[in-house]
């Protein structure tokens, strides 16, 4: 089996914005069972893009393939994972550990304790929890948990932040809360972000692009061009979302 072929970006070459992703052809196979056929992609630095499809076609194996997580059977990969950080749809934290410390486990090696303490302290800031770090996982609502994963992730300023439906098992207005959010951290990082979701709207609420994948492959790569904050509702947005949902459903 062919591993894909990674070009690793060295720090003086990285560019201050997000980071690019370039898929060439890239096949991913478990058994018998073809989940990605010669897919190619591309994301460009500090660009949004979603991709969603029904169960199955390969959304969480494109993202974790790219993360690294997921060997390929051909294809080629070029991104830079070391600036790269995931976010799951279960937070993960850990439960014995505050949240001050679950925070911490994604802090760059090498800090002394201040500028530890300093990047905590922004990180729980910018995610809304600066009253919460000396708090315990289990006392915070799900939302809030998920905050949590989401500064850990950011605590290592990464250039690509990968978000396997990281919103799916929340209440619908803590998920809009969510939306925003991710939304307000990424206008201001400028890091590439790249989003599975089941959640059309949600993908057509935040991302510059919409991936749709069928059987392993880009069906439909569609530019969502409106204008920034977006209210869900909106007859555009509407609009889009039904395009994709007519692409998704077959009509």
């Amino acid at each position: 089996m062919n591993l894909p072929a990674l070009r690793l970006v060295e720090q003086a070459d990285r560019p201050d914005a997000g980071a690019s992703v370039v898929v060439r052809e890239l096949s991913v196979a478990f058994g018998a069972n073809q989940v990605l056929d010669r897919l190619s992609l591309s994301i460009a630095p500090g660009e949004f893009v979603a991709i969603v499809g029904r169960s199955g076609c390969g959304k969480s194996t494109l993202l974790r393939a790219i993360m690294g997580l997921v060997p390929a059977g051909g294809g080629s990969i070029e991104v830079d994972r070391a600036a790269a950080r995931l976010v799951f749809q279960e937070p993960r934290l850990l439960p014995w550990a505050t949240v001050r410390d679950n925070v911490a486990v994604g802090a760059p090696a090498g800090l002394d304790r201040a500028e530890r303490d300093r990047l905590i302290d922004a990180r729980l800031a910018e995610v809304g929890l600066a009253d919460k770090a000396e708090e315990w996982p289990g006392t915070l609502s799900g939302g809030q948990r998920q905050r949590v994963a989401l500064a850990r992730a950011l605590i290592s300023r990464p250039r690509l932040l990968a978000l396997d439906e990281p919103l799916g098992a929340l209440d619908a207005l803590t998920r809009i809360e969510m939306q925003a959010l991710v939304e307000t951290v990424w206008n201001s990082e400028g890091f590439s972000a790249l989003l599975v979701t089941h959640d059309v709207a949600e993908a057509v609420a935040l991302a510059d692009r919409v991936v749709v994948l069928e059987a392993g492959r880009v069906a439909l790569d569609l530019s969502i061009s409106l204008a920034r904050p977006r209210r869900h509702g909106d007859a555009e947005l509407a609009a889009l979302e039904g395009l994709i949902l007519d692409r998704l459903l077959g009509h």
